[in-house]
């Protein structure tokens, strides 16, 4: 498991401890299981973002929260010999069997107050992906930079190649992988509003 993995969970605890808030306070008012929220905090599972979000608004945080290694308030820049060293994020992203087939790569960690959150992200192969559709409020924008990838919006399924963009609210529910054997490569930005 990664370091940002381990990170993630015990910075959701921290905050809330810190706001005297029960595991069972939080999944009541994001709607998730308290054994879901016990798992992502003691780093057995970390969701894709939908349920992350929620765990934010729960506590009146940004989901950047999470993510933030500093508080740089002027411009942030993020070297690509950088990103290839970091320790990327896997989120399970919904598989019933809980494979780590898509990792976040953060682009804008450092940045305080944001409300957007770049990632690149590597998507690997999966011959028969089961997944859930989750959504959440805001809005994102992927471009697809390598491979092939399925994008499920509502009742449609969009197939976007190389070079590619889709721009879409999250409010409806969605899914995003990698089209069948295929691996991918994509930027996705995703705005909370808070």
């Amino acid at each position: 498991m990664s370091e940002n993995h381990t990170i993630i969970g015990s910075k959701i605890r921290s905050i809330r401890e810190s706001k005297n808030l029960s595991l069972e306070e939080i999944a009541e008012r994001s709607g998730l299981s308290l054994e879901q929220i016990s798992s992502i905090e003691s780093d057995e599972n970390l969701p894709s973002l939908g349920p992350l979000i929620k765990i934010a608004r729960a506590l009146g945080v940004r989901l950047g929260t999470f993510l933030d290694d500093s508080d740089a308030l002027g411009p942030v820049v993020c070297r690509a010999a950088d990103r290839e060293r970091d320790n990327s994020i896997s989120f399970s992203n919904g598989a019933t069997d809980a494979r780590k087939h898509m990792e976040y790569h953060p682009l804008a960690q450092q940045k305080a107050g944001r409300h957007m959150e770049p990632f690149v992200i590597d998507i690997n192969p999966e011959e028969s992906p089961e997944f859930q559709l989750s959504a959440h409020e805001g809005e994102e924008f992927i471009y697809v930079m390598q491979g092939e990838v399925e994008i499920v919006y509502g009742k449609e399924t969009y197939t976007l190649k190389e070079g590619d963009s889709i721009f879409y609210d999250s409010i409806v529910k969605h899914h995003v992988h990698g089209a069948p054997g295929k691996k991918a490569k994509i930027l996705a930005v995703v705005y909370i509003p808070f």
